[in-house]
């Protein structure tokens, strides 16, 4: 891991690929309601309204947007990580800004059908 420098890559990426590119999602899609990481671990807080911050699934369950989120991801190959309301964006520490940059498109997408169970204003 040194002699390849993952730790650096995985700093650099999470630096200039993906905290900025999700910021960007959730400035985008208000379903979004907070954006949260390091490196390549990143957290993404789904809410049905910013303004109340209720979530998009409930504690400790689901929901049908969730469920539409995951199945619309794996429709795309991207497997996704949620619980409860939370999704995380943890790509491997070796990931290219190439393959970085393709996630999020796939993320921007889905999160463009998935903005339908937004209800705030």
């Amino acid at each position: 891991m040194k002699e390849e420098k993952v730790n650096e890559n995985a700093a650099e990426i999470g630096e200039k690929v993906l905290g900025p590119g999700l910021r960007d999602l959730m400035d985008k899609h208000k379903v979004i309601g907070e954006v949260r990481g390091l490196g390549v671990f990143w957290a993404l807080d789904l809410v049905k309204d910013r303004a109340t911050r209720e979530p998009l699934a409930p504690y400790g369950g689901t929901s049908p947007a969730m469920a539409e989120l995951v199945a619309e991801c794996k429709k795309r190959y991207l497997l996704p990580f949620t619980n409860f309301n939370r999704m995380h964006i943890v790509p491997p520490a070796t990931v290219t800004e190439t393959e970085a940059k393709e996630g999020l498109a796939i993320v921007d997408e889905v999160f463009g059908i998935i903005d339908a169970h937004y209800t705030g204003a």
